[in-house]
C-alpha cells in the first residue's frame, strides 16, 4: 500500500511535552494514519523520524527549539487532515497574541516571577539537555521544582538535589510525572478528596495507585510529592525523599505519611526510615528483598495495596478486604482453559504497576521476563511459553509516539499478538486514568480485549483511578467487564488473579499482598 508523508516545521515554537503527546495522539487517531508524531526538533527526535522513513531533506534545518510535525497516511488528504488535527490540539488554547500580550508573555523564569510574584513552584518540561539549567534558574529564584523532563544525567540530578536540599527547596524528578501539592495536580495526577495522608513517591504510577486507593477507601490526600525514580539510589542518597518527609512531618494537614518506591538502596532506606519523627510512616518498598530495621513509628508493606490500606487505617479509616471472593472469580476464570495455556503476558502502561506485578507473579510462577527485568537472567528475548511483562512506557516503545497512557491504541497490536499465542493463559492489562491520560481508554481497548478473550486467554484488567477522574473509573470498568474482562480491585490483586488462573490455584488470588 502506498503511503504519503508530510512534515511541517515551525521555527522557535517551543511547546511542553504533555501538549506534544496530546497532539501526537490527535494525529494517530485521525482516519487512515499509519504513523504520526509532534516533537521538538532535537537531534534525537530527528533521528527517530529518519529511522521511521521520513525524508532527511524535509527535516533539514530543524533545531531543538523548533516544533516538528510529521505524519504518514494512506493519502495526501488524510495526512493533511491529521496535521490539521495536531494544529488544533496544539493551538486551540493559544490564540494569536496581540502586541501587548506578546510583550507580557514570559520567556524566562525571572519574567514569569515578575508576573506571578506569589508563585513558589516551577514546572520544568524541556528536553533533557536543557532541563538542568532551567531547574537551576528556578532554584535561584527561590522556587521548588517539578522536573518533568527525563534524560537528565545522574550527575546533574545529584548536583540539583544537593543544592535544593541546601536551599530547603524540593527538586521533584527528573521524570517526576505525578505530584499534587495542596489541591493542585501536576502531571499525571488523579482526582482525589482532601485528607490526612501525605504521599512521597519515587514512582509515578505508584503515586497514582496509592492516592487513588486512599480515596476509594474513604480517606484523602494532603499532598503527593514525586521525587523521581532514582532518588533512593545510593548515588542520590534520598536527598529529596528526606526533605519531602520532613515537609510532611511539619505539615498540619498531614497525620499519616506513605512512602512508595521500587527497591531502594538498603543503606539509603535504613537512613531515611530512621529519621526522627512523630507521625506514623508507612513504607511500601516494592520488591526489596533485604530486611531493614525500622523504628516503632514505621510500618512496612509488601505492595502498593498493602501500603495504602495501612495508611488509611492509621489515618482513622477502615480499608476493605479486597481479596474477598476473588478465589471464586479465579476458579471460574480458569474453567475451560486449554491445558497448553499456562503463560501470563502483562502489557503495562504504568512502570511501577508492571514492576509490582512481576514481583508478585515471580513469587508464585517463577521467572518473569521483561524489558525491565527483576533479574539479569530474566531479560528479553524470552523462551517460548514464558511469563512476560512489558513496560510499554519505556523509551524503546515510546520513541516517536505518545506514551500508552495517552495513546490507548499503542497496546492494540501487542494485545492481538499475545492473544494469538496458544501458550497464553492470561493477558494482564492496566488502564491508568486521571488528568493527562487518554479521555476514554476503555472505548479504544474494550473491542480489542473482547476480540482477544474470544481467542482463548483470560483478560485480567486493573483500572487505576477514581470516579472523580475525567474518564470516570466506574464507567471504564463497566465497559471492560461487558467486553468479557475480569476486573481486579487493585494492581496487586490483578497480578495475583493472573497467577491464580495461570497456575490453576484459585486461593492465590486471596493471599496477602
Amino acid at each position: 500500500m502506498s503511503l504519503t508523508s508530510l512534515v511541517e516545521i515551525r521555527p522557535d515554537t517551543y511547546l511542553d511535552s504533555v501538549l506534544l503527546l496530546s497532539a501526537s495522539r490527535s494525529m494517530l487517531e485521525a482516519p487512515e494514519v499509519d504513523w504520526g508524531a509532534a516533537v521538538m526538533g532535537t537531534p534525537a527526535n530527528l533521528d527517530v523520524f529518519r529511522a521511521a522513513g521520513f525524508d532527511a531533506g524535509a527535516l533539514a534545518g530543524a533545531r531543538a527549539n523548533d516544533l516538528v510535525l510529521a505524519v504518514r497516511a494512506t493519502s495526501q488528504d488524510a495526512a493533511a487532515a491529521a496535521l490539521e488535527a495536531a494544529r488544533a490540539t496544539l493551538f486551540r488554547e493559544r490564540p494569536a497574541a496581540t502586541a501587548g500580550e506578546e510583550a507580557r508573555r514570559a520567556r524566562v523564569i525571572p519574567e514569569a516571577m515578575a508576573q506571578i510574584p506569589e508563585a513558589n513552584v516551577a514546572v520544568v518540561s524541556v528536553p533533557g539537555e536543557f532541563a538542568t539549567l532551567e531547574a537551576h534558574r528556578a532554584l535561584t529564584a527561590g522556587l521548588h521544582v517539578l522536573l518533568f523532563s527525563d534524560n537528565v544525567p545522574l550527575a546533574d540530578e545529584v548536583e540539583l538535589k544537593q543544592r535544593g536540599r541546601d536551599l530547603g527547596l524540593l527538586v521533584m524528578g527528573p521524570g517526576a510525572g505525578t505530584a499534587m501539592l495542596g489541591r493542585v495536580g501536576l502531571g499525571f495526577a488523579n482526582a482525589v478528596r482532601p485528607g490526612q495522608v501525605g504521599v512521597v513517591a519515587a514512582a509515578g504510577t505508584g503515586a497514582q495507585e496509592v492516592m487513588s486507593l486512599v480515596h476509594r477507601w474513604g480517606q484523602g490526600c494532603s499532598h503527593v510529592i514525586g521525587v523521581g525514580g532514582r532518588d533512593l539510589s545510593a548515588s542520590v542518597g534520598g536527598a529529596m525523599t528526606g526533605l519531602a518527609l520532613a515537609a510532611l512531618e511539619d505539615d498540619p494537614d498531614t497525620s499519616t505519611i506513605l512512602l512508595v518506591s521500587k527497591p531502594p538502596s538498603l543503606g539509603v532506606a535504613t537512613t531515611v526510615l530512621a529519621t526522627p519523627g512523630k507521625k506514623p510512616l508507612v513504607a511500601a518498598l516494592i520488591g526489596m528483598d533485604a530486611s531493614v530495621t525500622v523504628p516503632d513509628r514505621v510500618h512496612l508493606a509488601r505492595s502498593l495495596e498493602g501500603g495504602a490500606a495501612l495508611a488509611v487505617e492509621l489515618a482513622g479509616g477502615s480499608p476493605p478486604a479486597p481479596a474477598t471472593g476473588l478465589a471464586a472469580v479465579a476458579a471460574a476464570a480458569e474453567q475451560d482453559l486449554a491445558p497448553s495455556r499456562r503463560a501470563v503476558r502483562g502489557l503495562f502502561s504504568g512502570g511501577t504497576l508492571c514492576f509490582e506485578a512481576m514481583v508478585l507473579l515471580a513469587q508464585h510462577l517463577g521467572a518473569v521476563h521483561s524489558n525491565t527485568p527483576l533479574r539479569p537472567g530474566w531479560a528479553l528475548p524470552a523462551p517460548p511459553g514464558s511469563h512476560v511483562c512489558l513496560d510499554l512506557g519505556e523509551e524503546e516503545f515510546t520513541r516517536g509516539r505518545p506514551h500508552p497512557m495517552i495513546d490507548a491504541e499503542a497496546r492494540a497490536e501487542h494485545i492481538r499478538r499475545e492473544a494469538a499465542d496458544p501458550s497464553v493463559a492470561v493477558l494482564l492489562i492496566d488502564i491508568v486514568l486521571g488528568y493527562g491520560s487518554h479521555p476514554d481508554p476503555a472505548g479504544v481497548l474494550a473491542p480489542v480485549l473482547a476480540e482477544a478473550a474470544r481467542q482463548g486467554p483470560r483478560v485480567v484488567v486493573y483500572v487505576l483511578g477514581t470516579d472523580e477522574d475525567p474518564q470516570g473509573a466506574d464507567t471504564q470498568r463497566r465497559r471492560l467487564r461487558e467486553a468479557g474482562c475480569v476486573i481486579a480491585p487493585t494492581g496487586a490483586r490483578a497480578a495475583l488473579l493472573a497467577a491464580a488462573i495461570a497456575g490453576r490455584r484459585p486461593g492465590v488470588a486471596e493471599e496477602g499482598s
